[in-house]
């Protein structure tokens, strides 16, 4: 399986960015083939210890069955209107992938 998580630093985090961003992703992020487990959602404040890394407002977590799952949908139609919907509010963005089991 492919582990691909993402944060985004947006430019506007005001409440209502950051929950139009999560709506995005559920909207044309979760539904693709090959999906194994999907999650979106903000920043949880509460948990501030050392090790916290606080410098994002929106997460994305989707693990995927296989490297081949993951490549198809980075190139899907509703991934490329994603980033095309949202790109200009967003001031950072962070991609972690990892094969895990």
């Amino acid at each position: 399986m492919l582990s691909h998580t993402v944060f985004f630093t947006l430019k506007d985090s005001s409440d209502a960015a950051c929950q139009k961003l999560v709506d995005a992703c559920h909207k044309y992020l979760s539904k693709h083939d090959g999906i194994t487990f999907f999650a979106a959602g903000r920043l949880a404040p509460e948990y501030d210890r050392p090790v916290n890394d606080h410098a994002f407002q929106v997460a994305l977590n989707v693990v995927f069955d296989s490297k081949e799952s993951h490549d198809a949908y980075q190139v899907a139609e509703s991934h490329l209107a994603f980033i095309e919907e949202g790109k200009e509010n967003w001031e950072q963005v962070r991609v972690f992938d990892a094969v895990v089991s």
